[in-house]
């Protein structure tokens, strides 16, 4: 008997094969910065090539096909490489950056509404006219504004312009080893300077005539957060939660409580994403296929399906993420409807395709590689999982397909979150098991909330029904959360180890799929692979010998790193766990496998001021210091300057015989700069952290 012929995926699923070259065109524009010109020839290069290669006899062209394969691959590289250069603002002529100098004046529409924040109001600005020398230039480009809320006094909304009259900083990276590298988030979404005003560096022009359509969402989301907060008043925790799960809206949210759903697994509840999509399609297919004569048209199904599901992403912001979820399931709803035998493969990489002609910078977005790749675990993987086992019971058999979504989804995930969050949640299992079901609930009541609220006796039961489910679904994941083996926490990893993983995960995936004995071997020898590099990670981390001064602003933080142990010098806050050690210093110490705080290292010695640590001779100030003029000068590797002491560098240098000073962020800007023209001015080597980011030195050498 003949063996069945075996399709191969990316025949069935062809916009795989555009969306790869498309991704490989994207990653080598944003690494190698290649020139437009050379993009745009290589475009029309390849272009030429495909449209002569059609003028060949047919059965030339028939022998010849993987040239012609080979070129249109070409070709979309270049398409991802030409759409990347495009989107970076910073190469449009008229982008406001390449007009903008100090003491410039700039016209700036308000793009949203402000957002409170515990000492400034937030916003979005749009550059729409730089005032130079009295001149005024139209311009572009995207500003992120903070108001100080001690001089706010004007109510500014979506759609008025201002006026502008103080210097732009640069969007910066603390520096701080492992963390967030927020200058490059910002330049995706191009934004690439920030500007703090008080009262007297601004002025409202006019009131803009407002955009209908962002009207329209803004208004939506006032609504609802109107709607939810007078209905959830008991519960600050619970109100949070309920903005969160429903529009996305985060500033209320606790930030302890957060952490909670991360460490249990279940941080995708309160993160508008494809489960909410998820919810509501599978709600409306539900819905629409039971109502009469609706039922008896696919493409009226359709129409009805695709507009309430964008009708939703619209009531939550349309944030990125949600927008993200709307187009795949629109692909997804249109390749089932048009296409009897449509490949959910090709749906997915279709709209991830126009996702990324659209913003190719959603590539690095942590939202759009969990939405694909949970999606994608899921069908891959949750059918073989489910027929391992079969359940009579219907309810047994219900929770049976919940572990197993929950199951694949993690399986392709796991590998990106241990590398972005360094961390796994052990109870994921359970927590879903409980959160998502209870969540769906939520979320179906708080919709019907909103859609009845209008009715007092309705809207106050329902919204005291959503209270009760959020605090109960609280309660559950903090008790959860406090399990000491509910995580497993401080996972260091890299991009090389995460592609290790991927590699044992499909290998030993393949493996159980295919029964096929190579990608067992195969797997094998990556787990070789991945405990090589491990060991010579610990192996590296196990010699080091490091001082490290954090960026954290208006905090001295310095680490005495001898192996993986260290020893904290520093405000005790940051020592305390919560957000400023979390965002701060927990990244790096991660990194670095710094997971033994001690008192005391062998390798330091410490009397007063003074450090030796290994053969390094340092020195850290951080209160005044009465500097007497020496005979012989005290020698010194570094000199670290914390807490604004009152002192100056020709003071120091009469006294100390100094190789490095550092200049912490503890200290107030204006006293750096001064300290920095008094270096430049004695010829001294210094470094400011504020503005090159934290400092680290090696002592062992």
């Amino acid at each position: 008997m003949l063996r069945p012929y075996a399709i191969p995926i990316w025949k069935k699923a062809p916009f795989i094969r555009l969306l790869l070259p498309l991704i490989a065109g994207i990653i080598l524009q944003w690494y190698l910065q290649i020139p437009i010109q050379f993009i745009v020839s290589a475009f029309i290069a390849f272009g030429i090539s495909f449209l002569l290669f059609l003028l060949l006899p047919i059965a030339l062209r028939f022998k010849m096909q993987p040239l012609q394969g080979f070129i249109i691959q070409l070709f979309f590289i270049a398409l991802g490489a030409w759409i990347t250069w495009q989107k970076d603002m910073r190469h449009q002529n008229n982008w406001y950056g390449n007009y903008y100098k100090e003491g410039s004046y700039l016209v700036v529409r308000i793009d949203e509404p402000l957002v409170e924040k515990n000492k400034t109001y937030k916003a979005d600005g749009y550059v729409e006219t730089v005032v130079q020398d009295g001149k005024t230039i139209p311009a572009e480009g995207k500003l992120l504004l903070y108001f100080s809320k001690d001089s706010f006094k004007t109510n500014l909304a979506y759609g008025d312009r201002i006026i502008i009259r103080k210097n732009l900083q640069a969007i910066k990276n603390s520096g701080n080893p492992g963390a967030f590298n927020y200058q490059r988030y910002a330049a995706f979404q191009g934004i690439f300077h920030n500007v703090f005003l008080q009262e007297k560096d601004w002025s409202v022009l006019n009131k803009n005539p407002k955009n209908g359509f962002w009207q329209l969402i803004f208004f939506s989301r006032e609504y609802v957060l109107d709607v939810l907060q007078k209905s959830i008043s008991t519960g600050k925790d619970e109100l949070g939660i309920a903005e969160a799960l429903l529009i996305g809206y985060t500033n209320d949210l606790d930030k302890d409580l957060v952490q909670a759903y991360s460490n249990t697994g279940v941080v995708h509840i309160i993160a508008i994403s494809g489960m909410h999509l998820a919810l509501i399609y599978l709600l409306l297919v539900w819905v629409f296929a039971k109502i009469p004569l609706i039922n008896k048209s696919k493409l009226l199904q359709l129409v009805l399906i695709l507009s309430c599901l964008w009708l939703f992403s619209i009531l939550t912001g349309a944030s990125p993420s949600v927008l993200r979820a709307a187009v795949m399931f629109s692909f997804i709803a249109i390749g089932k409807t048009w296409f009897k035998q449509a490949s959910i493969y090709n749906s997915l990489a279709a709209s991830a395709f126009v996702l990324l002609c659209y913003n190719p910078y959603y590539l690095w977005a942590v939202g759009f590689q969990l939405s694909y790749l949970a999606v994608l675990g899921i069908v891959i993987f949750q059918k073989p999982i489910y027929n391992c086992f079969y359940i009579k019971n219907k309810w047994v058999d219900k929770t049976w397909q919940l572990i197993t979504v929950s199951t694949a989804a993690q399986l392709l995930t796991f590998p990106v979150c241990i590398y972005y969050f360094h961390q796994f949640p052990n109870l994921f299992l359970i927590s879903n098991l409980i959160a998502v079901p209870l969540s769906a609930i939520i979320l179906y009541t708080e919709i019907a909330l909103i859609a009845f609220s209008w009715i007092p006796l309705v809207g106050t039961w329902l919204g005291k029904l959503v209270t009760g489910l959020v605090w109960l679904m609280n309660k559950i994941i903090l008790w959860i959360n406090d399990l000491s083996f509910a995580v497993w926490d401080k996972i260091p990893a890299t991009v090389f180890s995460t592609w290790l993983l991927y590699a044992v995960l499909l290998s030993f995936s393949a493996w159980l799929l295919l029964k096929n004995k190579k990608y067992f071997w195969m797997g094998l020898f990556v787990i070789l692979a991945f405990e090589l590099q491990s060991a010579y990670n610990n192996w590296q981390s196990s010699k080091q010998q490091k001082l490290i001064v954090y960026n954290v602003p208006q905090h001295q933080a310095i680490d005495l790193v001898s192996g993986n142990s260290y020893k904290f010098i520093g405000d005790s806050i940051l020592q305390e766990e919560g957000l400023l050690q979390n965002f701060h210093l927990k990244p790096g110490r991660t990194a670095q496998q710094l997971n033994n705080r001690t008192d005391s290292l062998a390798e330091v010695f410490q009397q007063g001021i003074f450090y030796q640590f290994s053969n390094k001779r340092i020195a850290i100030i951080d209160r005044p210091l009465t500097a007497v003029p020496l005979q012989q000068k005290i020698n010194l590797d570094l000199l670290i300057i914390s807490k604004n002491p009152k002192l100056s560098v020709s003071q120091l240098t009469a006294v100390f015989n100094c190789k490095q000073f550092v200049f912490d962020a503890s200290n107030a800007g204006w006293k750096i700069e001064k300290w920095t023209a008094e270096c430049k001015a004695l010829h001294v080597n210094f470094y400011p952290i504020p503005v090159k980011g934290a400092f680290i030195y090696d002592t062992g050498m």
